[in-house]
């Protein structure tokens, strides 16, 4: 399995970002979980088929209609993958 962190710059927070972040993970067959970071990115950990990474990622620059993303960076690992996908 693989996984993914991303660190999304931009106006992501307090526009539904995170929420919407898990209903895109979750049709994408992904687990893991999206959070607010102190600094205003969104930090993204997602588990799963290597496609539906790259899915995710091209719609996080996307997000919700109230976001506007200025930056993700993208580290490519493996780990234990949780069930679900969360937020925080």
């Amino acid at each position: 399995m693989a996984g993914a962190r991303f660190l999304v710059s931009g106006r992501v927070q307090g526009v539904f970002y995170r929420a919407s972040t898990r209903e895109q993970a979750l049709q994408l067959g992904l687990t893991g979980h999206a959070r607010n970071l102190p600094d205003g990115r969104v930090e993204v950990f997602a588990y799963g088929e290597a496609a539906a990474l790259d899915a995710l990622e091209r719609w996080l620059w996307q997000g919700p209609a109230a976001a506007r993303v200025t930056d993700i960076l993208r580290e490519d690992g493996a780990g234990k993958a949780p069930e679900g996908f969360g937020t925080e």
